[in-house]
């Protein structure tokens, strides 16, 4: 007898995004090209809460990534201090559209996206702590984000359960930070 008690359901989910999230790595494309069909889409929607820009667009056709729907993704996502645009890391995409599916949720409020150098320097001086000296915000592989409806304790534990990068939370502010560096946690874990 299968053992379907929803904690048994949620690590099948978790593994199922694994591979879901590491498509763009060719295992699932190639599987979907063998059979003549293509892999889903991949769609996102955002707000800025900082701009109030909202977003809602696809960006990855179930073949491979669109570069003008990347860029306008990478303009949503500048240094609003600076306006400064960087390329951010689609995997980071990803990761969100893993996280969107899995909770259930529909846009993405934005806290934090790309941070120029000097806009990470004046946060370093004037933020109160929790910003690196070397943020992978600078690097657009990071961004830190609430989903509506979705408690941040949930988003943070889905986050963590795909294990595809940093995942850091922070309860007094209400986000969680999410980035495609190497796989780790900060923050409270009760919360």
């Amino acid at each position: 007898m299968r053992n379907h008690t929803p904690c048994h359901i949620l690590r099948r989910r978790r593994l199922m995004l694994k591979g879901f999230v590491a498509a763009p790595l060719g295992l699932r494309f190639a599987t979907a090209r063998a059979a003549g069909g293509k892999a889903p889409e991949r769609e996102l929607s955002f707000r800025h809460t900082h701009t109030d820009e909202r977003l809602e667009i696809v960006y990855h056709d179930g073949r491979g990534y669109l570069p003008p729907a990347l860029q306008r993704i990478d303009r949503l996502l500048r240094d609003f201090r600076t306006g400064e645009v960087q390329a951010m890391d689609p995997q980071l995409f990803d990761i969100l559209h893993a996280l969107r599916i899995t909770l259930g949720g529909g846009t993405f409020e934005i806290i934090s996206a790309y941070r120029s150098p000097a806009t990470n320097d004046m946060l370093r001086k004037t933020g109160g702590g929790g910003v690196a000296k070397r943020s992978l915000h600078m690097d657009g592989r990071a961004i830190d984000v609430r989903l509506p409806g979705v408690p941040t304790t949930s988003l943070r534990d889905a986050a963590i359960g795909l294990g595809l990068g940093g995942v850091g939370y922070y309860p007094e502010s209400d986000f969680v930070h999410i980035d495609t560096g190497a796989v780790r946690a900060w923050g409270p874990r009760t919360a």
